[in-house]
């Protein structure tokens, strides 16, 4: 095969990177060789040719060759070191940014790569609409720097879709959204340069630019684009642009630097050394990194390399523990619980996204911690499969004892760590007079660690109905941790399902009817992966489904996800934060029209939608839901959606809302007499993100709440 960056023949990737473990120096070499060009292609124009450029590729190789050992998938390799890459250029940044901040005043920094980046322009002589784009690229922010470096490669034909779609987290469709949205703000900020450059400048961009200082911070980006966009005048400057990825061609190369060669020479070797010397671990390998591997790079990254000229330095978003300066607001709070709303559009919201104040939530409550205090069947850490079950002689596994269960029995699993060695299934029904509960012991905590299972084994498989699944642990699943399957009438509740490869909880299949998931978590699964999904009710159809009272947090794709499934799933009182996208609203496929029912969620912090119709053209309807500091909002462009009384606030640089002409938009914070966004109790979300409280209920918290908001009361986002 030949490699796309560098037309050289190389070995099958898999193969290089089988042999490398066995500890081939050729095959080492090469897998380096091949590889550094394109890590260095990526963190220069990420950096945009700073001086930390060298140092951070001499991380990102040595971290590739650290880590070898555990890539699950050789023929990947390349996307893999692409993600590493990625990665790392973010904690760069991040880190550079902090020790800014703790510096200095924010405003009061100047950009220390300003002036680099006029010298390079100057340097490689741009001339008109290649100098605006150089320019332009200066005012995006962090994320998008990064997303336009792999666009980029992507563009030369170095990586492909997949490989950039990896690196970021998401899928190949929403990879697709992330780069259209980045390559618009791009266009924005290159007619905001040309009509910078104008003189005389237009009167009104004038105005808004009074008191610039010359600087790209996210204030003036957001007060000039806003300008430039309402503007008939300026934004007439950004027709006839040429595409960039027609422009990009003509940025030149800018030469390696002649220490890169040996500065990671001699890191890696420091670190053989250090690992020899340990005896074990990464030694192995990176022993064979030699000073011959490293050579054979260079004379690849003085053909392939080129840094695009713009610099990435941007202060962070704040992280969640700290308030941002600006106080924004959605419709509800996201924190106390509200008497049940109204059932017509036109009343009164309530003012939380948190679950509804119901009989069964009271007597939760009442009962304190969840969780039962005798059953039929015990399980214990130290027990033996070989007992019977009682709480004398407790089984050991899962699977032992959902193979005995029967319709009407309880089963307790005690506090403590499960280490399986198959997967569960359960099979048994119940029936609606005689229900199965699995459940923790009341006041203890199992957790099923199912790290020592295969990738292609599902923690737990369930095909049965009438269940009550509550109070459970699942963590470290190569797979996907708890999977039901054409499953009707259950509950699960209570539930902690994070850092599994792929999703938490997942209801999937036809026949999939009238199950309720409660009072749960769906955290950190999936990371860097396209799949990773919190909570999933997909590629199914059955009525009947409800989520409420859940947080999917951190999830590599979609925190609630209901793409694929083609009847209508209702969700409340439900927060979905720093994912890849909040809310993923899809029906199945480009014909499917389901019409999902949203009323008091929260979406804050993903990196790209908020709550996302996907394609979905069915009657969605969303009522006193909250999206905040998402990449967009509401983007529905094509769902006949029904939206009444939402709240969207702060978007970036994106649009807050996209909406498809054939939905109606009622009494949002977007609509004319709407009222606008109010100010907020607060904009900090430590307190939505804490703990549960025992009874597994959300926290209570005033994140989002309307200033002067009782708790409980009842108010629409005008009020």
């Amino acid at each position: 095969m030949t490699d796309s960056g560098t037309g050289r023949a190389v070995r099958d990737t898999a193969a290089l990177v089988a042999e490398a473990r066995r500890g081939d120096p050729r095959a080492m070499e090469e897998l380096l060789s091949t590889h550094l060009p394109l890590v260095y292609g990526i963190v220069g124009r990420a950096l945009n040719g700073h001086a930390d450029v060298d140092d951070l590729v001499q991380e990102v190789m040595l971290r590739i060759v650290r880590a070898l050992p555990s890539l699950r998938e050789p023929g990947r390799f390349r996307s893999w070191a692409v993600a590493i890459a990625y990665r790392e250029i973010q904690q760069h940044q991040r880190r550079t940014a902090r020790g800014r901040f703790h510096a200095h005043k924010v405003e009061d920094v100047a950009d220390p790569l300003t002036d680099f980046a006029e010298r390079t322009v100057a340097e490689l002589e741009l001339t008109g609409q290649r100098r605006d784009l150089a320019r332009a690229a200066r005012w995006l922010d962090e994320d998008d720097r990064r997303l336009l470096a792999l666009w980029w490669e992507e563009e030369a034909g170095r990586i492909g879709r997949a490989d950039v779609a990896h690196a970021i987290g998401l899928d190949a469709r929403h990879t697709a959204v992330r780069i259209r949205r980045m390559k618009v703000r791009l266009e924005e900020a290159r007619t905001v340069v040309r009509a910078l450059a104008v003189a005389p400048r237009c009167p009104g961009l004038a105005d808004a630019a009074h008191g610039w200082d010359g600087g790209t911070g996210a204030l003036w980006r957001k007060r000039l684009t806003r300008h430039v966009r309402a503007c008939h005048r300026c934004g007439a400057l950004g027709t006839g642009l040429v595409a960039p990825e027609k422009l990009l061609p003509g940025l030149g190369l800018v030469p390696v630097p002649g220490g890169l060669v040996d500065g990671v020479r001699h890191t890696v070797e420091a670190a053989s050394l250090l690992g020899q010397t340990a005896g074990g671990g990464a030694g192995g390998l990176l022993h064979h990194v030699t000073a011959k591997t490293v050579t054979a790079s260079a004379a690849v990254l003085a053909v392939v390399t080129g840094v695009l000229t713009y610099p990435v330095w941007h202060t962070p978003a704040p992280t969640p523990s700290a308030a941002p300066p600006a106080a924004h607001r959605p419709a509800e709070p996201v924190g106390t619980a509200p008497a049940e709303p109204s059932r017509t559009p036109s009343a009164t919201a309530s003012p939380s996204a948190s679950p509804k104040t119901t009989a069964a939530a009271t007597a939760r409550r009442a009962g304190g911690a969840i969780g039962v205090t005798s059953a039929d069947i015990y399980l214990a850490p130290g027990g033996s499969d070989d007992g019977d079950g009682s709480r004398a002689r407790p089984y050991a596994t899962l699977a032992k004892a959902v193979s005995v269960v029967r319709p009407g029995q309880t089963i307790a699993m005690r506090g403590g760590t499960y280490r399986p060695a198959e997967g569960a299934s359960l099979t048994t029904d119940g029936t609606a007079a005689r229900r199965i509960t699995l459940s923790n012991y009341r006041g203890e905590r199992p957790v099923i660690d199912a790290s020592g299972l295969p990738d292609s084994t599902w923690t737990v498989t369930q095909e049965a109905d009438h269940w009550t699944v509550q109070g459970l642990e699942i963590r470290g699943s190569a797979s996907h941790a708890y999977v039901c399957r054409s499953c009707r009438n259950n509950v699960f509740r209570g539930l902690s399902l994070h850092d599994n490869a792929e999703s938490g909880l997942t209801l999937r299949d036809a026949g999939t009817e009238n199950n309720t998931v409660l009072d749960s978590d769906f955290h950190s699964n999936g990371p860097g992966r396209a799949g990773g999904v919190g909570l999933g009710i997909k590629f199914g159809s059955g009525g009947g489904n409800t989520v409420r009272g859940c947080r999917a947090f951190g999830n590599g794709a979609d925190g609630i996800d209901l793409g694929g499934f083609t009847s209508p799933v209702t969700v409340r009182s439900t927060w979905s934060y720093r994912n890849g996208n909040g809310f993923t609203l899809g029906g199945g496929n480009t014909s499917a029209s389901v019409a999902h029912v949203l009323t008091d969620d929260a979406a804050w912090d993903n990196a790209g939608l908020g709550f996302n119709d996907e394609g979905n053209s069915g009657a969605v309807r969303l009522t006193r839901n909250t999206a905040f500091r998402n990449g967009t909002n509401f983007y529905l462009p094509t769902a006949a959606a029904l939206l009444s009384s939402n709240a969207a606030v702060d978007s970036g640089d994106g649009p807050d809302t996209v909406l498809a002409e054939s939905s109606r938009s009622e009494g949002n914070t977007w609509d004319d007499g709407g009222g606008g966004p109010p100010e907020y109790t607060t904009t900090d979300p430590s307190s939505a993100e804490a703990p549960r409280a025992a009874d597994a209920t959300l926290p209570t918290t005033t994140f989002l709440t309307p200033s002067g908001t009782a708790p409980g009361a009842r108010m629409t986002p005008s009020a």
